[in-house]
Order: C-alpha cells, then structure tokens, then sequence
C-alpha cells in the first residue's frame, strides 16, 4: 500500500527543524524511517507534513567526555554496536544495540527515533532507564533534558511536545566495579522485546552494594523494579538470593499502576510469569553465573 499524500520538508539545521515543526502542526521528522514509514504505507500514520531531519550535523555521532557517554539523537544503532568507545566505556549499550531487528533495521534505525517512537516493545527504552540516562530535547523555549525513566508516558507517548525533537542521549559511563547486562524473550521474526529486563548491579566482591533494574515489553512503558533493586542490595548475589528478589517483580508491575500486555505474541499472564525469569537471566549473566 502506498502513504496518503504528505509534504516533505527538509531541515538543515537544529533550529530549522523546531520552527518547521512548529510552523506544521501534526508534522513527523523523518529519521532513520524505520518506524514511521511502515506506518505511513499500511495508513495507520497520516502526518500531512514529513520533515527530514537525516542531514542535521550535530545529531549524530558518539563521544565520550568523563563519565558520560553522549551519543547523537541520528546515531544508528549499528554505529552504537560497533563504536570501540562504547564498548569501553558502557559494553550494555553495544549489546543492546547489536539485539535490535536486522542488519538493516541496524543500519538505518536511529536511537533518537526508537525512543521518539516509543513502542512498548522495543529495548532502548528499557535499557536506558536501568542505566540512569538522561535524554535532551530541544523545542521553540530552549533545550531540556528528561530521565529515560521519564520519557516514555504510555504506549507510543513519548515526554515530547509537537515542536520538539530529541538531541542528545547521555548515558553515564559504568564503573570498574559495576556490570550491566539486558535479556530479552524477542519476536522471532521482528527482535522486539515480549519481554526484557536490564540490570546494573554495583558490586563489593561477591556482594551487592546497589542495584537497578528495568522491565520492558510487558507494560506501555518500562517499569523500574524498586523492590527488586532493594532485595538485591547488601546481599551476596548467588543463584537464591536472585531467585528471591526478581520473586518480588510483580509487586513492582502493581505498584506502577499499569497494565500487562496481552496480545497476539503472548498474553498478559504469559509477559508477567516470563518477566522475572528475564530479570534473573541478566542479573545471571552480569555476575557470570550464566553465558548468553
């Protein structure tokens, strides 16, 4: 099927892009085109106005400054998976990059996009909120920044007014004594999340000084696990005591006010018994207990 009719635009600049979207209500900026093109042929995305934001300099690329990684809002998730510095500085973010789609789902998808998306199904999301990142926004009054954790409201709602676009992702760069890692169940066919949890564990030896976890897939947005976060804190991390603290998962999804996800992949009794064992899979796997 072919899009409806639309206006295309082409921005030349961060600002350029602001004052078209603000001149355009209802326009899309058109990134990697991953998500929004399949829309647009199957006319469940309508926009009569498409801004292309593909050759804006300064949206792309990764640099490393101190603890914080900042990674372009056009940046590809291939770009992420192979750069040398992210593996150094934050080795779950190559990882979780190198899980997204295909080849060519990597090569053109862009961070910035996945998020703008916010499909409850993808990993970027999830993951970022495990690791504290910060995502920056640029709209007509200036620029922001918004607490991955914060950014997605509900399914496809993303924290983003009309006439704002995301900038710069800021991710903090993992400490010698702390392991992340991100386990999924994935769609056979698309990789998307049916579930997946990430974790960061800070550790002590054998012990747990401070934890954060994240689940995704399951809910319209990811969902941080406070109570898994506080079980797994001060304790030594072994097979039992994993079992124990991802056991309190479902309090957390309760807690956050939102409901499971039941569709035609799996049901909403499926994603909450599967979100756990996910959880305990990456905790696994940070502390070498497990091998992917």
């Amino acid at each position: 099927m072919y899009p409806a009719n639309f206006e295309y635009l082409k921005a030349s600049s961060i600002a350029d892009a602001v004052r078209l979207l603000s001149e355009n209500p209802g326009a899309k900026l058109l990134a990697g085109g991953h998500s929004l093109i399949p829309l647009m042929r199957f006319r469940l995305a309508r926009p009569e106005v498409l801004i292309d934001i593909g050759g804006v300099d300064g949206l792309r690329g990764v640099t490393v400054s101190g603890d914080t990684i900042n990674i372009g809002a056009l940046t590809t998730h291939a770009t992420i998976a192979a750069s040398a510095d992210v593996q150094r500085a934050n080795g779950l973010l190559a990882e979780a990059a190198s899980g997204i789609g295909d080849p060519a789902v990597r090569n053109r998808g862009t961070i910035g996009g996945n998020l703008a998306h916010a499909d409850p199904a993808s990993d970027w999301a999830t993951v970022l909120t495990a690791l504290g990142a910060t995502i920056s926004v640029q709209g007509p009054s200036g620029s922001r920044s918004v607490a991955a954790g914060d950014f997605i409201e509900d399914a496809f709602a993303p924290a983003l007014a009309e006439d704002e676009l995301i900038t710069t992702v800021s991710v903090p760069v993992l400490a010698a004594n702390q392991r992340a890692e991100y386990a999924k169940m994935s769609h056979p066919a698309s990789f998307y999340a049916v579930v997946g949890g990430a974790v960061v564990v800070t550790m002590d030896g054998n012990r747990c000084t401070a934890a954060s976890v994240a689940v995704g897939g399951l809910t319209p947005r990811p969902v941080k696990a406070a109570s898994v976060e506080q079980a797994l804190s001060g304790t030594t991390l072994t097979m039992d005591s994993i079992a124990d603290a991802t056991s309190r998962l479902g309090d957390d999804i309760s807690a956050a006010g939102v409901d499971v996800i039941g569709d035609v992949f799996a049901s909403a009794d499926f994603r909450a018994r599967i979100a756990p064992v996910e959880v305990k899979h990456a905790l696994l796997h940070a502390i070498d207990l497990a091998h992917h």
